[in-house]
């Protein structure tokens, strides 16, 4: 391999191919820190056409490459298997802005640009790019593109698919398709963009994307309702869209075990109700009119769910700081997951109109298999998206009780079959659900989609062993 790794520093440069050990380690590492991969090196290219050399290279020497952004999904998707066979072809150095249209709402930007990098440079030119999610600081567009991530914005402007008009992939075979077409509507032939979006860079390396922009919002105010019960929280969903239409911009389902965890581990942190509820719903207007008339919608919301018992108490931040206090409490729940211990996480969507049965029934299933197992749950309620995770009993070996995930897994994912639903929302399948989907997907559907793998990259050199 001496000659691949040569030809690579020929591409980027000698001090863009790392093979030190130490140089390695963060690229390897999975970031839930639970599993690190071999590989030959990591390459790291500042440009498409370098990418594409690369990948020609690859294919030359018959060597696997693994697309990497900023290294934060949860499903092993971006760091590579044990054999060592691999490189990481990190797209750190790619970070360019390259285009804003404000006439057309679009930004073309790299596959390495840092999303929150690209919501502030939408911020300066005076527009919105939507996508929100707790690891916006380090996670990249790229990498959002390859899962279709989701986040907390979703209910109103969808899924990080929703958010791509265009873009641009280096190919298996290296060849480069330049589909960076800021159209609305293009009906010539198959939807490329969206083969791409989603396939966890199992059939090409996303280099490039032209993404949608919004006007900035006149308005943006938050509440947390306190309530009972998870149905609860549909009727109230359902109350919201009614009264506040395009403007809910947001609802986020939190246990009230999920904000004890907040507080213990962040004291700091503080619940704005004299006493604790079963739940609790984060929810967030995003209003093109006025800041007044956005506080009035909000207003009558909540006082009508008042009136009619529908939630329990509420609070409405009357200023940024309070706004953001509270969506701190919502985004710091996994971090307070990762302070109390090893916990079994899950990325699960049902119909939106199931949840609260499927939050009961579950429950009960595991209660019963796994006494003592305690429920982390919380999510976007409004498009059907929970993280159903499960921490072990207070003062239970959590090294024991992370050999029962096959079985832990089996119970919640049979359940969200049983309620049509799917066992991966937001984070995509990686090498970690794998082999666990093969169980709820049709002979059919894998066969469609090895028949795609096989076309697009007959080597299976992009990525091996992830999705399918």
């Amino acid at each position: 391999m001496n000659d691949f790794l040569s030809s690579c520093r020929d591409v980027v440069g000698a001090a863009n191919v790392l093979t030190e050990t130490a140089d390695l380690e963060r690229y390897l590492t999975d970031w839930r820190r639970r599993y690190t991969g071999r590989a030959l090196g990591v390459v790291r290219p500042a440009n498409t056409d370098e990418v594409a050399a690369i990948v020609r290279l690859c294919n030359l020497h018959r060597v696997p490459l693994v697309p990497q952004g900023g290294n934060t999904g949860l499903v092993l998707g971006s760091v590579p298997d044990q054999s060592g066979n691999a490189i990481v072809l990190s797209l750190s150095r790619m970070t360019r802005i390259r285009a804003t249209d404000t006439i057309n709402n679009t930004m073309t930007v790299d596959a390495g640009c840092i999303l929150e990098q690209i919501q502030n440079a939408a911020a300066e030119a005076g527009r919105l790019f939507p996508l929100s999610l707790a690891a916006e600081g380090s996670c990249t567009i790229g990498g959002n593109l390859a899962t279709n991530a989701g986040g907390t914005a979703v209910l109103r402007y969808g899924n990080t698919r929703e958010l791509c008009l265009g873009l641009e992939v280096v190919t298996a075979q290296g060849d480069i398709w330049n589909g960076l077409r800021g159209l609305r509507k293009d009906n010539t032939g198959y939807d490329l963009r969206d083969l791409f979006i989603g396939a966890e860079g199992t059939l090409g390396v996303i280099t490039g994307a032209v993404l949608k922009l919004f006007p900035q919002p006149k308005a943006q105010l938050t509440a947390l309702a306190a309530m009972n019960s998870p149905e609860e929280s549909l009727h109230f969903l359902s109350m919201a869209q009614e009264r506040c239409g395009a403007a809910l911009t947001g609802f986020e389902l939190m246990s009230d075990f999920c904000l004890t965890l907040v507080t213990k581990h962040f004291p700091q942190m503080r619940l704005p109700f004299p006493q604790s509820y079963p739940q609790y719903v984060l929810l967030e207007l995003s209003d093109s009119e006025s800041e007044e008339h956005a506080n009035d919608m909000l207003e009558g919301l909540v006082s009508e769910a008042l009136e009619q018992g529908m939630i329990a108490d509420a609070v409405i931040a009357s200023s940024i700081a309070q706004s953001k206090a509270l969506w701190n409490l919502r985004e710091h729940i996994p971090l307070a997951q990762a302070e109390e211990g090893k916990n079994i996480k899950h990325d699960v969507s049902v119909p939106i109109s199931r949840i609260g049965e499927f939050i009961r029934v579950t429950d009960v299933l595991l209660a019963e298999q796994f006494p003592g197992c305690r429920m982390v749950t919380f999510g976007h309620l409004g498009d059907g998206n929970l993280h159903y995770n499960v921490s072990p009993p207070e003062n239970a070996s959590p090294d024991a009780f992370i050999e029962s995930q096959p079985a832990i897994n089996r119970v919640v994912h049979d359940s969200v079959h049983a309620f049509g639903g799917s066992i991966s929302a937001e984070h995509g399948l990686g090498a970690l659900k794998r082999d666990e989907v093969r169980a709820y997907k049709s002979e059919v559907e894998l066969g469609l989609m090895r028949t795609l793998k096989q076309a697009l990259d007959p080597l299976n050199i992009m990525n091996p062993g992830k999705v399918i």
